[in-house]
């Protein structure tokens, strides 16, 4: 299994939102990103579900400036 397939299939959740917005960042920024931002991303997927929502409805943060970062881009990112 490639890299770039394994991380599509992590970044299937179990709410549409986080599909759509983890899967339009690896689909369309992953690539073209910094390799400590491509860290910060798989990272990122490891969390589990209310968490990650959480982070992205800005009900909690990350210690991690490179993780907070990315989190911030992803606020951004169309839906």
């Amino acid at each position: 299994m490639s890299e770039h397939s394994r991380l599509r299939w992590q970044c299937r959740r179990g709410t549409k939102e986080l599909d759509l917005v983890l899967n339009n960042y690896l689909e369309h920024y992953y690539q073209s990103a910094s390799q400590c931002e491509q860290n910060a991303f798989k990272k990122l997927i490891t969390l589990e579900d209310p968490l990650l929502s959480d982070l992205l409805l800005e009900k909690s943060s990350v210690e991690s400036t490179a993780q907070q970062g990315l989190i911030t881009q992803l606020r951004k990112l169309p839906r």
